[in-house]
């Protein structure tokens, strides 16, 4: 069960994905900023919304730091607009459909589900420098407590 696995110092893979309006939004258009990008199974699953909910609530304080936290998933942009309204997301959510970001970032392989290995996202969130340099790769993260854990990596107060 080996999958890529980007590491610290490594320029990010680029990308261009549509948002949950279908608006393209691409690596290089996040340059200049700190970023937070997330992978995660699929939208509105009770995983993935606590995850995004405790990103929401977060935001303040990323934001504050110089953050900006972008979520991917396999979804359609239509199933991600519905999300982030339904949750009140006030982040970017992109869609990946074919799961070539996925597989690029190392997120899409073979994981162990109920004691059984099957292919799919690992759930995993890497920190970007201004640059587009990977300073963070967390990879097989936890829905529950995972922010947290992530601001404390980052230095923010918890």
């Amino acid at each position: 069960m080996t999958n890529l696995r980007l590491e610290p110092g490594t320029a990010a893979p680029d990308f261009t994905l549509l948002n949950e309006n279908g608006s393209a939004v691409s690596l290089a258009d996040l340059r200049g900023t700190k970023t937070i990008l997330y992978f995660y199974p699929a939208a509105m699953t009770p995983g993935c919304t606590t995850q995004a909910c405790d990103f929401r609530d977060s935001i303040a304080s990323l934001e504050g730091a110089g953050y900006r936290v972008i979520g991917v998933s396999r979804d359609e942009p239509a199933k991600l607009a519905k999300f982030r309204e339904r949750d009140g997301l006030t982040f970017t959510l992109l869609s990946d459909p074919d799961h070539a970001v996925h597989t690029a970032y190392g997120v899409w392989g073979e994981k162990m589900n109920y004691g059984k290995v099957v292919k799919g996202v690992i759930r995993s969130t890497f920190v970007l420098d201004e640059q587009g340099v990977i300073t963070h790769a967390q990879y097989n993260v936890k829905a529950t407590g995972h922010v947290a854990r992530l601001r404390k990596t980052l230095g923010l107060d918890a």
